[in-house]
């Protein structure tokens, strides 16, 4: 009996969220390839790119080691909101559209990203955007 309590309350720890609970937005990543599906970033063609909000803030950028571009603290907040990516390439403008999460925890979760610009080519690989640049 003393195994079979404990077991369920252990079950119920992990299971409630409480006060700290957090759920934050999930990553959003771009990798950025010309039509060779070559990474620009890795040979040196992007050399300077920058994501602004409607509000013209910029948003801290983070390059992984396989040369792709992680957008910090976006997502987190009710609705929709528009960004411009600039680079020595091209530009592009894009929008997240987030929401409250439904859940135990407090925190928001991205419903969609919407791409627009003129001959932009965007792939969702599962965990991150491939975008071509031209």
């Amino acid at each position: 009996m003393k195994k079979i309590t404990l077991f369920l309350l252990l079950i119920f720890t992990l299971i409630s969220c409480g006060d700290g609970c957090y759920n934050a937005p999930q990553t959003i990543a771009f990798e950025f390839v010309n039509s060779n599906d070559e990474n620009l970033i890795t040979t040196g063609a992007l050399t300077t790119y920058s994501i602004t909000d409607e509000n013209q803030v910029g948003v801290q950028l983070t390059k992984t080691s396989e040369d792709m571009v992680i957008l910090e603290g976006v997502g987190a907040y009710n609705g929709t909101k528009k960004y411009k990516f600039n680079s020595n390439i091209k530009s592009f403008d894009f929008s997240i559209q987030s929401s409250e999460f439904k859940g135990g925890c407090d925190g928001y979760q991205i419903n969609k990203l919407t791409f627009t610009g003129i001959n932009i080519d965007v792939t969702d690989e599962k965990g991150y955007y491939k975008i071509v640049l031209e």
